[in-house]
């Protein structure tokens, strides 16, 4: 066997056991408890604090907005898609408020006009020319934008 060919082959041996050592040294002791999952997993995840609530937790305190929002455009919409989590406002009103977006740039997250978004999915605006100088809420109530 040509000398070449015998450093190549314990070149290759070298990295592989190097490869199995990293493999043993940084696969978790949990992995494959669950097929090819970290069994850990499960629990690290359910260990971590909630931060979205769900529109239901909205509907206690809010039930006038809900009320109104239900009717409209939006209603699909969950809260906090616009006003962010909620899990921090739900343990204390009073001192965590949620966002209240009034910039033009938020309402065009959904609304600017795109060529690839269907005309009829949702009202598109080209929001350099509609209205420039004002913000969206000063003429559309957000939870019944259509009025």
């Amino acid at each position: 066997m040509p000398v070449q060919l015998k450093r190549l082959l314990i070149l290759g041996v070298v990295l592989f056991s190097v490869f199995l050592l990293f493999k043993y040294l940084l696969t978790p002791a949990s992995f494959g408890q669950y097929g090819h999952y970290r069994g850990l997993a499960l629990e690290e995840n359910a260990a971590l604090t909630a931060k979205y609530t769900g529109s239901e937790a909205c509907y206690d305190c809010h039930d006038s907005i809900v009320a109104v929002k239900n009717e409209s455009l939006h209603s699909s919409i969950a809260c906090e898609s616009c006003h962010g989590p909620g899990f921090k406002h739900i343990e204390d009103p009073e001192n965590e408020k949620m966002d209240q977006p009034d910039s033009r740039e938020f309402c065009a997250h959904c609304h600017a006009f795109n060529k690839a978004r269907p005309e009829k999915a949702i009202t598109q605006q080209d929001i350099r020319e509609h209205n420039p100088d004002e913000k969206c809420i000063e003429c559309h109530n957000p939870h019944q934008p259509q009025q």
